[in-house]
């Protein structure tokens, strides 16, 4: 795996839309070294706890290479599709959802993170960028992001080089969760090896045990289970 660099983002919530709600999708570039704790970056906040920040979404890592990708399917917002705009603390060039996987632990400056879980993208991404159907192509896609738990406290700064320190056995692609998440019908066994993964989150694993459970329930009948999604996430 290439050894890529880091750009840092922090913000805090403002007002999205007209609608009177808040949000801290808006980051800023980091210009200095900065401290990276159980709840993420010094200096970045979320405007709603329940479904975002928390230390098993501590840090949020959007790929650099996803903005192309974005741009390609709305050539209309290629000029707002700029890194660091969906609201992501890291981005690089280099990783992406194919190649990152749930338990893979990366090292930057002092500090040490695993990644976790895949971002839910929520209406926000929507009204952030002032159009229709992105967050639904994000879902349909995978160009989701991902979000670290913080292993070991530390330092960063832009720049520093992101390091792939360790993939635990039995690692599964993000992609892969992903796109098992979303079939109609997946694959039981499957899906139960992905809920298994070394380092998934407690809810993650908890949310496919439901739907395994769901569907063991209803082998033959429904279309879909628990928690899946025939439209966009609404959960960030």
């Amino acid at each position: 795996m290439n050894t890529p660099t880091v750009t840092l983002f922090t913000g805090t919530p403002r007002y999205i839309g007209d609608a009177g709600q808040f949000s801290a999708i808006w980051k800023q570039p980091v210009a200095g070294p900065v401290r990276i704790t159980r709840e993420g970056l010094a200096g970045d906040a979320q405007a709603d706890r329940r479904v975002h920040g928390g230390p098993e979404k501590a840090v949020h890592h959007y790929a650099g290479e996803n903005y192309a990708k974005l741009a390609a399917r709305f050539p209309q917002l290629a000029d707002a599709l700029v890194v660091g705009s969906i609201g992501e603390n890291i981005s690089t060039f280099g990783l992406d959802e194919s190649t990152v996987c749930i338990g893979d632990v990366f090292r930057v400056g002092t500090a040490v993170l695993q990644v976790c879980q895949p971002r839910r993208p929520c209406w926000k991404i929507d009204a952030r960028y002032g159009a229709t159907g992105i967050t639904a192509h994000i879902v349909d896609s995978g160009l989701t992001g991902w979000y670290y738990r913080v292993l070991e406290e530390g330092e960063a700064r832009p720049g520093d080089a992101f390091v792939h320190a360790e993939r635990p056995p039995g690692a599964v692609p993000l992609e892969t969760l992903w796109t098992a998440w979303h079939r109609h019908r997946p694959d039981v066994e499957r899906l139960a090896a992905i809920a298994a993964a070394p380092g998934l989150t407690p809810a993650w694993v908890k949310k496919i045990g439901d739907r395994l459970d769901w569907l063991a329930a209803n082998p033959a009948t429904a279309e879909t289970g628990p928690g899946t999604s025939a439209g966009p996430a609404v959960k960030g």
